[in-house]
């Protein structure tokens, strides 16, 4: 049993926002199921190179992207532009608990399928719409794509090299940040609704943007702003409030010291062999190091050019200061406490008998996580799953008429 066993949620999302909120219901035990468009299916399904190969070697045709994103749900293909289809999903939605959707705003309405038609039938349905620009406002109309709301949202101002070093300029994250939050934040606000629905007995509307999204995630840097009038500028890999907090170049490769307060960094000093540093009353605490942050960045970077990286982390972290090497993806799958945590998951997938998937951070000690179904093929539970809405003969007129797919 998950946490979230018992509740139905129908995923009309796609992409990334919305599959990545209702796979972590999923992970929690909710039955998710996936509404695709018939014989195309959810766009990131061809996102690719790479993709899956069999156990024969072959390109099965599900992109690692869509893969990513889509564990533990149920694949059903209706088409949701045809009066029957949209008939399929409202005989759904009377037993689910939970409707995840991001279409444009207010593009579902003519199907019938927006929340206001949707509630009438269902009131005590959880209706979460995710969309670039929220369902109200002078930008609401617009499509939303993550790399365009990263810059919109600021994130892109303060991600990146300063201006006046080499490669320095905007730069997103390295991953689609603004999808990603977006479907965190999506997952508590279903979660909260469900929770009211208990004391309530109603449902409610979720309305949720990327871009609200991004806003919120700038964090410390918005409040920087507005209580010093000065707009945050891009500092690399350095920290705008505490010093030493960044990368350091090393006499083989580079690694990442994060000294969070004035005791650490009295150990700091210590430990790399100049103690004097931190009886400077310039560097002696995180305001004088801040302000005369070039002056003790050069100091520490001229220093650490005399061993090896690995060497300094070693050093450093005998004295417990925060600090690390920069992993590529490879070796950070092969950190042990990564391999500890059973962050890598080994599932049975139709089409691969030793299918690895990165697994959940969430670990609840009396309601785990469980891997049950891999991420389906285009239309594999179809029948399976409307079998309990419609009839045999039913079902078959749907799929003759194209309605429906089976995979």
């Amino acid at each position: 049993m998950g946490a979230l066993t018992g509740f139905r949620v129908l995923d009309l999302s796609r992409i990334l926002a919305g599959p990545w909120c209702s796979q972590i219901l999923a992970d929690l035990g909710a039955e998710v199921i996936k509404v695709e468009k018939p014989f195309q299916g959810d766009d990131t399904r061809i996102w690719g190179p790479p993709f899956l190969k069999n156990d024969a070697g072959d390109d099965t045709g599900e992109s690692a992207y869509y893969l990513s994103t889509n564990r533990g749900k149920y694949s059903v293909a209706i088409d949701m532009a045809t009066e029957e289809g949209q008939s399929l999903i409202k005989k759904m939605v009377l037993d689910s608990d939970v409707l995840i959707e991001n279409y444009k705003a207010g593009s579902l309405k003519k199907y019938g399928l927006d929340y206001e038609s949707l509630s009438q039938i269902n009131p005590k349905l959880v209706y979460c719409s995710i969309t670039g620009f929220g369902q109200k406002g002078p930008r609401a109309p617009e499509p939303g794509y993550d790399f365009i709301i990263q810059g919109i949202g600021g994130m892109m101002s303060v991600t990146g090299e300063r201006d006046d070093l080499p490669g320095g300029g905007p730069q997103k994250a390295g991953l689609a940040f603004a999808d990603l939050t977006t479907g965190l934040y999506a997952a508590i606000a279903i979660q909260a609704a469900l929770l009211s629905r208990v004391t309530t007995g109603e449902g409610q509307h979720i309305d949720m943007a990327l871009l609200d999204t991004q806003v919120a995630s700038l964090s410390v840097l918005a409040m920087n702003y507005l209580n010093s009038a000065q707009v945050p500028e891009r500092l690399g890999n350095a920290h705008a409030n505490i010093v030493p907090y960044q990368v350091f170049k090393a006499q083989k490769e580079e690694f990442i010291i994060a000294c969070g307060n004035d005791q650490q960094f009295k150990a700091l000093c210590e430990s790399i062999g100049l103690p004097e540093l931190c009886e400077n009353p310039k560097f002696a605490q995180n305001r004088g190091r801040v302000t005369h942050r070039e002056e003790i960045t050069d100091i520490l970077q001229q220093h650490f050019m005399s061993q090896p990286a690995k060497t300094w982390v070693d050093r450093i972290h005998a004295v417990k200061v925060p600090v690390g090497m920069i992993n590529n993806l490879q070796q950070t799958l092969q950190e042990e406490q990564v391999v500890f945590r059973q962050m890598l998951v080994n599932m049975q997938h139709p089409l691969r008998s030793d299918y690895v998937s990165i697994g959940s951070p969430i670990k609840l000690s009396k309601t785990p996580v469980q891997y049950v179904k891999t991420p389906p093929y285009l239309g594999e539970d179809t029948d399976a799953i409307l079998n309990r809405f419609i009839s045999t003969t039913e079902l078959q007129h749907l799929k003759e008429k194209k309605v429906i797919q089976q995979g």
